[in-house]
């Protein structure tokens, strides 16, 4: 019985043994195929996203093997180039938004432009041909291509404004460009390995590199980095199976354009002179002995007639000779404010800026003017990148001509929305730009409130020297203050409201008083004024009739505090809105600071 027992037991065990052989072994084969890399190769059309509807989305007669994918400093675009006849395109607001925002694309009249510091450059679409001034240039190739609203321009006439370098690669085709300089980090393989689509043996080879091959680092992880290859491909490798990381400064020659602009050597105490008639320029020779410390007057003579760049003008030569016998510079303002023009018609269409800036022009030298102040208000976002080439190409003119351009700006606060006035840009090609730190608070937002609390002109002058080089930067003060008048609201028309609006128990209104005015009016209400730290300035509020009246007062103790951050951060200056709202010994302020 014990001999069949165990007779009985040796298949049972040979079974056990062998099924553990069996699971030894699928384990086995189970690390060695988990740990074995994958030698799949990723397709790379479908990685660089090939997807053949170009066609459909640009409505240009492109094929599969038109598109360029674009990497751009060693990331991946969603923007698709074209390759045309051997040229390499890029769509114009590519080109805009990542490597050179002074290329500007008229699509009134289909015509592509560049400015330089003392040129206008323009190609129409097909052409080999493109004006360099009054000269005529000629490539091997159409510098724009277009088809409604879809536009390319050739990569080889970015070059040449552009300090990018690119390489170009087929199957598929992409173009790796550089713009951004300096130092990179690169790192070359130990021995022969991949670059993969993810951080996993097991993801699929986007390419086999050897010893050889230089890698861009873009990001180091714990166990794998990432790398672009210098034929544009992005992907990850083993850090085990990478050298030692090296640093090299990567640069191109490229002769950058160089912006001259006109500088005073003194501070700039500069005032603006509303004038509304050609008879109100008479009013400079009663003023002229009360400016103390002015040196430069900006009057109020220029505003755009109409939609096609035509202007208006009260300008004198009387004003002019009598401000520069008293050493005054004379800036001619130009502004936007007749209600029937539309600043963005005007400015969206390259005949019409260039009829407005020969008018300019030509308004300036016909009376020896010193410069031009633009002061375009309320123009809307809708036309910020046609008022910036309204800039530059008045630049030009002046740059040549030897005339001051100067461009006032809302306060540069963030709350502000006023962020596509581009202050950087008019930074690069004005003479100076005008921070207006003042309008706070005003009738339109329905908040009584300061003009321009110390704060708000602070953050205005921070918010400008983010973008303007403080030499080129002025700051521009108020001469007058506003009293706000609180109506009570009868119950009628407290009823009327409704009911989800905000409740407002009375009516704002406000009225913009100069100083001496001001102090007159604090007088009769008997009120007392008292300084308030927070927005530097004197306030006093009283009732009558019923009504509440409040204010916060400029006057010189406020100037003053105002005065101090210009010389704080080191300004081109201060102006002031406006003569006839300020007291004569206001200049006595302003003098300690600007002489």
């Amino acid at each position: 019985m014990k001999n069949r027992r165990e007779k009985n037991l040796v298949p049972v065990i040979v079974a056990a043994v062998f099924i553990a052989l069996v699971l030894i072994v699928c384990v086995l084969v189970n690390q060695i195929v988990k740990n074995t890399p994958s030698d799949v190769k990723a397709d790379l059309y479908e990685y660089f996203k090939f997807t053949g509807d170009l066609k459909e989305k640009t409505k240009l007669s492109v094929t599969k093997e038109d598109e360029v994918a674009v990497i751009l400093n060693n990331e991946k675009r969603e923007e698709r180039g074209l390759l045309v006849d051997g040229q390499v395109y890029f769509p114009v607001e590519f080109v805009r938004r990542q490597l050179n925002s002074k290329f500007y694309w008229d699509k009134n009249e289909n015509l592509l432009l560049y400015t330089t510091p003392t040129e206008s450059i323009s190609a129409q679409v097909g052409s080999s041909e493109y004006s360099v001034g009054k000269n005529r240039q000629s490539v091997g190739y159409a510098v724009v291509r277009a088809e409604g609203s879809d536009v390319y321009i050739a990569a080889e006439f970015v070059k040449l404004y552009t300090k990018v370098g690119y390489q170009m690669e087929h199957k598929p085709n992409r173009i790796r460009i550089t713009s951004v300089w300096g130092d990179k980090e690169t790192v070359t393989p130990k021995e022969a390995t991949q670059v993969r689509t993810k951080e996993d043996i097991k993801s699929d080879i986007l390419k086999e590199v050897g010893t050889k091959e230089k890698l861009y680092i873009i990001k180091e992880g714990k166990d794998w980095t990432e790398v672009c290859t210098e034929d544009g491909i992005i992907g990850y490798v083993r850090k085990e199976e990478l050298g030692s990381t090296q640093t090299k400064k990567e640069d191109m020659e490229f002769n950058e354009p160089v912006y001259t602009a006109i500088h005073r050597n003194d501070t700039i105490n500069m005032a603006w002179h509303q004038v509304t008639s050609a008879a109100g320029n008479k009013q400079l020779s009663g003023m002229i002995a009360n400016l103390k410390g002015v040196n430069i007057i900006s009057p109020t003579w220029i505003k755009l007639k109409d939609n096609e760049g035509n202007i208006e003008s009260i300008a004198s030569a009387d004003y002019v000779n009598l401000a520069h016998r008293c050493n005054m510079e004379v800036w001619a303002l130009v502004d936007n404010f007749k209600g029937e023009v539309s600043t963005r018609e005007l400015l969206s269409y390259t005949s019409k800026r260039e009829n407005l800036i020969n008018q300019l022009i030509a308004e300036v030298l016909k009376y020896d003017i010193d410069g031009i102040n633009i002061d375009f208000e309320a123009m809307g976002e809708e036309a910020g990148e046609d008022f910036i080439q309204f800039i530059r190409e008045l630049s030009i003119k002046c740059r040549l001509n030897g005339i001051v351009l100067s461009v006032d700006n809302y306060n540069c606060v963030p709350e502000g929305g006023t962020a596509y006035y581009n202050r950087k840009a008019q930074g690069e090609v004005v003479d100076y730009v005008i921070n207006m730190g003042y309008d706070e608070h005003t009738n339109a937002e329905g908040i009584s409130g300061s003009v321009a609390s110390i704060n708000y002109v602070r953050n205005g002058i921070e918010g400008t020297l983010k973008e303007v080089p403080a030499e080129k930067v002025i700051n521009a003060i108020p001469f007058y203050s506003r009293l706000w008048k609180e109506t009570p609201k009868s119950e009628a028309e407290l009823a009327a409201e409704d009911a989800a609006a905000e409740y407002v128990p009375y009516t704002l209104s406000s009225e913009a008083l100069g100083m001496d005015t001001m102090d007159e009016r604090l007088r009769l209400s008997g009120a007392e004024k008292v300084w308030d730290e927070n927005t530097m300035q004197y306030y006093f509020e009283y009732t009558k009739d019923g009504v509440n009246y409040r204010a916060w007062m400029e006057e010189e103790r406020s100037i003053e505090e105002k005065m101090k951050l210009i010389k704080e951060y080191d300004l081109a200056g201060v102006a002031a809105w406006k003569l006839g709202f300020e007291r004569n010994s206001i200049w006595d302020t302003i003098i300690k600071y600007t002489n």
